[in-house]
């Protein structure tokens, strides 16, 4: 009865993508593509629950080699790093792509099935495995134009004759999402002529072709390699624009949806627990439609936090934050929100397209501008360019506010990333966000790359002496952050499914009330967001009498019958009536 289920479910998925194709041939071929000879599947699909992450998760986002000393593997030192630093903060790491490549940091993949030697070997990857969560990306929009797959096409061998897309410099592609500026398409020679192909994210990156069938069993086979490495977690990178159609927006079309439903339908049947993540870094309500109806994303980014977050700490309001927070749904059983405020890329301003308006968005790049940051612009429809993405530090992004720099920067940041620790769904940090590391001027400045400046490289042994040093701000966040995270991890109320209501508290404080699942605990998570002190009626948050109240980041109780919580400048609190 299930195999019949799977089945089913998987020829009505196939005949949205390829209506032409022979189903049961082509149905067979993908369970071959992602089970091959030899391995196990479920007898049932894995049913819709929260029982995939609890309370106890968070995420540490790196680059495989962010730790470096020139002695060893980076992979060696991410683990040790890992296991010394952070096993008792995280259960999780995202490693971003970690194949050999030829540009952007490694999202221009030449081959999918090695890993980059100068980072280590398969054997780095399942040892990081057996101690955390392993998350990877499924780079699936576009590969290398210097790797094999390219270089095949070009010489007409099947076959990659008919794995990348093509298009015509005379088609009208005035409607086509761009998150970049450069020229669509790129001209090349092939053996059967000369060709243009498309090139959403660079020229280096050419868009493969899921018109083809062949490219998604050969997807199919990727992603069953990750899962047999130890990945837990897939992130499938970019995808909202992996099936494209001339006269289209080519972003976000029903076959898009499709075969991520078709990737959450083998992993639903996969013996191996895995969470499929989708990357979609777009305005909210096109975001918020990788849930699908529960069989699409078990998770997606909250892409609206960095910005807002952002925008209510320099400006002292959460005015913005709180109206976005309002009207965000629960997520559906058996999904969550990854939350974050950094990110290996910049601050993203598509996702504020209609929370913040366009004088507010202006205020708030020139304020981060003016602490170091640089900006990324993308193609409109109508030929011009818009501001896309902030290219900084999330820490030297908080240098200050829209008034200039101040003292404030390390409670600043810290509330920023407690609200993200608190929020329902799942908190991620990237490693230089945990290191409150500054912006890389340097290196931006000699690649010409504007988001090298949020890449910066530790060597280790400085790392450490800085770790060492409790009077050192990289030691200093980092000890705070630690702290945080080992509290949440012990409140069941910090569930990412438990209960959240928003509250209205005046316009510093942004406040929501957090209840476990069992309903035993609650949990009043409140942050001031302003560079002044604050004193908030307690009658304000309604704390039921007879309970035994007590801030859980200060280890303050806190007497309903008090006149008022104070706040000094950015601090925030938990209020719980259980520890």
């Amino acid at each position: 009865m299930a195999a019949a289920t799977l089945d089913a479910r998987l020829k009505a998925l196939l005949r949205n993508l390829y209506p032409d194709a022979e189903l049961d041939a082509l149905a067979d071929a993908v369970c071959r593509a992602f089970w091959p000879e030899g391995s196990q599947r479920r007898r049932r699909a894995r049913p819709p629950g929260n029982k995939l992450w609890s309370e106890d998760d968070a995420l540490v986002i790196t680059y495989g080699n962010s730790i470096v000393d020139g002695a060893h593997k980076p992979l060696d030192l991410l683990h040790h790093f890992l296991t010394e630093n952070l096993a008792d903060a995280v259960s999780g790491v995202h490693i971003l792509p970690f194949f050999p490549f030829t540009s952007d940091d490694g999202f221009a993949v030449t081959d999918y099935r090695s890993v980059n030697s100068n980072l280590g070997e398969w054997s780095d990857i399942r040892r990081i495995a057996g101690d955390f969560k392993l998350m990877s990306d499924l780079v699936l929009n576009h590969v290398s134009s210097q790797g094999t797959w390219f270089n095949e096409y070009l010489q007409g061998h099947p076959p990659y004759d008919a794995f990348f897309f093509e298009a015509s410099p005379e088609d009208d592609l005035s409607d086509v999402v761009r998150p970049r500026t450069h020229p669509l398409l790129r001209r090349v020679e092939t053996a059967n002529g000369t060709r243009h192909v498309w090139c959403t994210f660079s020229h280096d990156q050419v868009d493969l072709d899921f018109r083809n069938p062949e490219v998604l069993l050969e997807m199919l086979r990727v992603l069953r390699l990750h899962v047999d490495q130890g990945v837990r977690i897939v992130r499938l990178d970019a995808v909202a624009f992996v099936w494209k159609e001339i006269g289209t927006p080519c972003i976000h079309l029903p076959q898009t949806h499709a075969i991520v439903r078709l990737m959450r339908l083998l992993l639903d049947y996969a013996p191996e627990p895995v969470v499929l993540l989708t990357e979609t870094n777009v305005p909210n309500r096109e975001n918020l439609t990788y849930f699908g109806n529960r069989n699409e994303a078990h998770v997606i980014y909250n892409f609206p936090l960095p910005p807002l977050i952002l925008h209510a700490l320099l400006t002292g309001t959460s005015r913005h934050l709180n109206e976005w927070q309002m009207a965000m749904p629960p997520a559906q059983l058996g999904c969550t929100y990854l939350n974050f405020t950094a990110s290996h890329d910049g601050i993203g301003l598509r996702p504020a397209e209609g929370l913040l308006d366009d004088a507010e968005t202006t205020a708030m790049i020139e304020a981060v501008r003016g602490f170091g940051a640089l900006l990324s612009m993308r193609a409109a429809a109508d030929g011009s360019e818009r501001a896309y993405e902030l290219n900084t530090t999330y820490f030297d992004a908080l240098a200050g506010t829209t008034d200039g720099p101040d003292d404030l920067q390390i409670p600043r940041f810290l509330c920023s990333q407690t609200i993200v620790m608190a929020l329902e769904g799942i908190p991620a940090f990237y490693i230089h966000a945990l290191l409150a590391t500054g912006n890389d001027q340097e290196g931006a400045s000699r690649t010409g790359v504007p988001r090298a400046i949020n890449r910066y490289r530790w060597h280790y042994p400085d790392l450490q002496a800085a770790l060492a040093d409790p009077a050192s701000t990289h030691a200093r966040v980092l000890a705070a952050l630690k702290a945080r995270l080992a509290i949440r991890r012990r409140q069941k109320a910090f569930h990412p499914n438990a209960t959240q209501f928003t509250l209205q508290l005046g316009s510093a404080i942004f406040g929501f009330w957090r209840q476990s699942l069992d309903r035993d605990q609650s949990v009043f998570a409140l942050h001031n967001v302003s560079r002044h002190a604050i004193a908030l009626p307690v009658a304000s948050i309604n704390l039921i009498g007879g309970e035994d109240w007590i801030d859980l980041l200060s280890g303050e109780r806190v007497d309903d019958e008090a006149g008022t919580i104070t706040f000094a400048p950015y601090q925030c609190r938990w209020i719980t009536n259980r520890r």
